[in-house]
């Protein structure tokens, strides 16, 4: 056997060596492999564009700055920011920074109100990409510490002067200061109806005071009558305004129209009755005229046939037919007396009627409100109340027979008028 050399040998065991290794990792089951890590400093994208800081409610005080910088999840240099609805004042540049000032010329202006939620909208557009858009909102209030008070104003002065059946009416204003007043109530120190609700600002309040609002124990014939317009914002701070109403006594027109009506229909009425006993007396009187008339035409016609008898050739007839003539004027004043109190009768009716007449025409009532219409109305019944009593012996009949027109047209016939009619001696 031929021995190896030495570099023979060498080479051997680097070789057993080598295969001594190759066994001993296979059988080795908890070893790995090393992976390569991931590069955790790259960013990739999310799928939906969104808003990172989003504030969905911004509280600024007045006079203060508002800054704020809205950051996407986006490369902000390919979208740009827009507002829409946003009040006075308040910015959003192109790269989403929001600035807003609140200065106070806004609020007094009636721009901005105090405590009061304004919802403004805001969008985020690609400037390449239409579809890939963001729209969402937010709100913004403003404050103040410095509390401006709102007050009640009613459009009157604070006292008024009426009358009875009068209307009174105004409107209730309101002065805005930091919180406007957002209802009203009212109160009186007199129950009253009115002919409006207060609720609000700028209602009208309407009243008419009754021809009985004044009573018979108040002093001067005056009642007063307090208003309270209590207002009412929303933190409960309250204004009162207050109106002093004096309602002074007045004459209930529409109830005395009535009361005059009823008189003078009274009295038309009278007078209607007077006027058919008129017509009853004359018809008496002018029926008694025509008798007393045919006796004295015959007494005259047999005087005349005497006359002319005696101046024939027989002496009886001349000496007897005046005889009958003279026997006839007995007869005359017996079948018909001469009816003097009649005819006396039928002028007083005649002269009360004229008179009743001209007292419905003096005291008729002149315009819409006749201030004498308590002393036309007495005037009236006055005069009515004496003629009747100066009149009571006259008999009164129902008027049925004949109508108003009928009447009228007989008392005011000329030939009526003529007969009654004064004459100069």
């Amino acid at each position: 056997m031929i021995k190896p050399s030495s570099v023979f040998r060498l080479w051997l065991f680097v070789l057993a060596g080598m295969l001594f290794c190759i066994r001993g990792v296979a059988q080795n089951p908890g070893f790995r492999a090393p992976l390569q890590l991931s590069d955790t400093s790259r960013r990739f994208d999310d799928s939906t564009l969104r808003i990172r800081n989003m504030n969905p409610y911004f509280n600024v005080h007045v006079d203060s700055t508002l800054t704020y910088q809205f950051e996407i999840n986006r490369d902000p240099g390919r979208y740009y920011f827009f507002l829409r609805n946003a009040p006075a004042g308040l910015r959003l540049r192109e790269n989403g920074l929001l600035t807003f000032k609140a200065d106070k010329s806004y609020f007094l202006s009636g721009r901005l109100k105090y405590d009061y939620e304004y919802h403004v909208n805001m969008g985020v557009q690609n400037l390449n990409d239409p579809k890939d858009r963001l729209d969402t909102n937010f709100i913004i209030s403003f404050f103040t510490t410095e509390i401006i008070p709102s007050h009640v104003k009613p459009t009157v002065s604070n006292v008024l002067y009426v009358d009875e059946g009068d209307t009174v009416n105004f409107r209730v204003q309101c002065e805005t200061g930091t919180y406007p007043i957002e209802s009203l109530n009212f109160y009186s120190n007199i129950p009253i109806k009115t002919n409006s609700v207060i609720k609000n600002c700028n209602d009208d309040f309407t009243w008419s005071p009754p021809y009985d609002f004044v009573k018979d124990g108040d002093s001067a014939k005056t009642r007063l009558l307090i208003l309270y317009f209590v207002g009412t914002n929303k933190v409960f701070m309250r204004d009162t305004a207050t109106v002093r109403i004096y309602v002074k006594e007045a004459l209930n027109y529409p109830y005395m129209v009535e009361q005059y009506n009823v008189a003078v229909k009274n009295m038309r009425t009278y007078i209607l009755q007077l006027k058919y006993a008129f017509y009853q007396l004359d018809k008496k009187v002018k029926k008694t005229n025509h008798t007393r008339n045919g006796f004295d035409l015959t007494t005259a016609t047999t005087a005349l046939g005497g006359t002319i008898a005696t101046s024939s050739h027989d002496a009886t007839t001349g000496a007897i037919l005046p005889s009958v003539g003279v026997a006839m004027v007995p007869v005359k004043e017996s079948v018909a007396p001469p009816q003097t109190a009649a005819q006396n009768q039928a002028s007083l009716v005649r002269s009360s009627i004229k008179r009743l007449d001209y007292t419905i025409h003096d005291n008729s009532l002149v315009g819409e409100k006749d201030p004498d219409i308590v002393k036309k109305i007495g005037n009236i019944k006055t005069e009515l109340k004496q003629t009747q009593v100066q009149l009571i012996d006259v008999p009164l009949e129902d008027t049925s027979g004949m109508t108003e027109e009928e009447l009228n047209a007989y008392f005011d016939n000329p030939k009526v008028n003529k007969k009654y009619r004064l004459k100069r001696h």
